[in-house]
């Protein structure tokens, strides 16, 4: 019998707290809420990015995450991609309380696919395959396209709410930066 490995695990252990979640209908609880976040409830800015407004939505952002997941599996050991996903999905909601203010509400996991979409291209980069310059090049395209001309009418009816173009914009910023510490981080420690 094979073994299920340990970075599976934790994208398995992830798609089923998003899914119980959304099952147990939580979102008004933990949805990132801009007024509540105001009011002392700092945890809906990281159990925003668990939350999702159907299934339509979370079955989306949990294909995403599967399909980002396999395509840079080789850059990660389950501990770092548990890590690098937590930061990213609280550097996601401090992004949104401090740079997008007319944001008031935002639930969904894909401003943090974006942050672990660019982490892996640049971790692809670092090894010298250029295949990563094409996947920064059109993620980086995909969100100034966003940025300018919004996101697709067809996912918008399809997830039932605007898309938060912002979280992706962030997203992508945040991957960076993380890149850069968690890079720098490993150099001196030698450990990632």
């Amino acid at each position: 019998m094979t073994r299920f490995p340990p970075l599976w695990r934790v994208i398995f252990g992830l798609s089923l707290l998003c899914v119980a979640l959304q099952g147990a209908d939580l979102t008004e609880s933990l949805a990132y809420q801009r007024a509540n976040i105001a009011d002392g409830e700092l945890w809906r800015l990281l159990t925003g990015n668990l939350m999702h407004t159907n299934g339509w939505h979370l079955l989306m952002n949990l294909a995403g995450l599967w399909v980002v997941t396999y395509i840079h599996r080789m850059h990660y050991r389950a501990r770092g991609l548990l890590l690098l996903l937590l930061m990213l999905c609280l550097m996601q909601g401090i992004g949104l309380y401090l740079w997008v203010p007319s944001l008031l509400g935002y639930v969904g996991l894909s401003g943090a696919l974006h942050g672990l979409f660019v982490f892996g291209a640049l971790s692809d980069i670092g090894r010298g395959w250029r295949s990563g310059w094409l996947l920064l090049i059109g993620v980086s395209a995909k969100v100034i396209s966003e940025q300018t001309l919004g996101a697709s009418n067809e996912v918008t009816a399809l997830i039932g709410a605007r898309v938060a173009t912002e979280a992706h914009l962030i997203g992508l910023i945040s991957g960076i930066v993380l890149f850069v510490l968690f890079r720098g981080y490993g150099y001196w420690s030698n450990k990632i």
